[in-house]
């Protein structure tokens, strides 16, 4: 068996006791499903699933805008609620000493303030996106002069995260050139794993509705442009169009509109709801990663996004779907284009699901995840030995 690094991975007669450290919000929750339905088959490891408790009212403080500062983002709002996750983090690292032989964490948020832990053993610390990144996606806010002038800060809190994992792993090659031109992290202690979903075996039948069906999922709407895909089905689609919006708001009853309020991650309903999906779509400028995009793609649903930061390695444009440039006008043609040829959605449905299954699929990018755990490992160990 070979390493990352094309090395020769030692046998061990104990399996590697891991602990994964995760925000297990949103999208994060998602990916760690399938890490932990995967990597229970794999006797290498032993794993142990340590989730940041939700946002509570201390969080949610430390985390809030403030007015006025908020519009020429100067009140630091990412940075005050990452530490304020990562004093929490620390918290539950610290009651955790000696219980496993490697850390994983993700992000590189969760451990901010957990630099020394890093140092003390084996890490891997993973990411949808750097620190300069994020600074430029946050909801709500645009970035302003100030946004790029408060990089040395972030750095302050992130670089020594950087430099403290045994390992780094990103999920795309967006967040890894990032992490090499921003952060210096060289090749030698960067991986990129796509880490995927389950992608299931088998799917329902698909079934053919009486009128062309739009689905999007986002807990919010705004937050994942979905506010802007309901309001041009208001207006052009409602007539002709069924739009399915999975969501935890309340939306006010329209014609052709169907809101799932009730789904939770995971939810078994969403494959019957995908298998009569004709378009997928999902308008979001803040995912940098985009796991709705790939439940649709596997499910075989053709999708329109934007073209924001990963999303564009995931959709390949005019081959499992349609990429938008956040117009009204560019997401209008890129549905309408699908939605007028269902033999073009099918395809692209058919071409996505075949890159969820060869790329995206949690099984294969667990065991790469594994790989790079074992590696790192063998890395701390000659280090501390030299």
């Amino acid at each position: 068996m070979t390493n990352s690094s094309g090395g020769q991975t030692p046998n061990r007669t104990n399996p590697l006791r891991t602990l994964f450290l995760s925000e297990n919000i949103g999208g994060h929750a998602t990916m760690h499903r399938g890490i932990q339905a995967n990597i229970e088959k794999d006797e290498r490891v032993v794993a142990r699933f340590l989730n940041v408790p939700a946002m509570g009212r201390v969080r949610r403080v430390a985390a809030a805008q403030i007015p006025g500062l908020a519009r020429m983002d100067l009140d630091l709002q990412a940075l005050r609620g990452q530490l304020a996750l990562s004093y929490n983090a620390n918290r539950l690292l610290n009651l955790s000493s000696g219980t496993y032989d490697i850390l994983h964490a993700y992000t590189q948020h969760s451990v901010l303030l957990s630099t020394k832990v890093l140092r003390a053993g084996p890490s891997v610390v993973s990411t949808d996106a750097s620190g300069d990144q994020v600074a430029r996606l946050l909801p709500y806010r645009d970035a302003t002069s100030w946004t790029d002038r408060q990089s040395p800060l972030r750095h302050r809190f992130e670089q020594p995260v950087w430099d403290s994992a045994t390992l780094v792993v990103t999920k795309s090659e967006w967040a890894a050139r990032s992490l090499r031109e921003d952060y210096g992290i060289g090749s030698d202690r960067l991986r990129v794993i796509p880490m995927g979903i389950d992608v299931p075996s088998e799917l329902p039948e698909r079934v053919a509705p009486a009128r062309p069906v739009i689905t999007f999922i986002g807990r919010s709407l705004r937050r994942k442009g979905g506010q802007q895909l309901l309001d041009i089905h208001r207006s052009r689609w409602a007539d002709r169009v069924d739009l399915h919006l999975v969501t935890k708001e309340s939306v006010e009853p329209g014609p052709g509109l169907f809101v799932h309020n009730d789904f939770s991650p995971g939810d078994a309903r969403l494959p019957g709801l995908l298998a009569r999906t004709t378009v997928f779509a999902f308008p979001s400028d803040v995912d940098t990663f985009g796991y709705a995009v790939l439940e649709a793609m596997a499910a075989g649903v053709a999708v329109v996004a934007r073209r924001s930061a990963a999303v564009p390695e995931i959709v390949v444009e005019g081959e499992t779907g349609l990429l938008t440039d956040g117009s009204d006008a560019s997401l209008i043609a890129s549905v309408e284009k699908l939605l007028d040829d269902p033999g073009l959605a099918h395809r692209m449905g058919e071409a996505g699901r075949a890159r969820a299954l060869s790329k995206y699929n949690a099984e294969l990018t667990t065991a790469a995840l594994v790989e790079v755990l074992l590696e790192a490992k063998d890395v701390f160990d000659a280090r501390a030995g030299s």
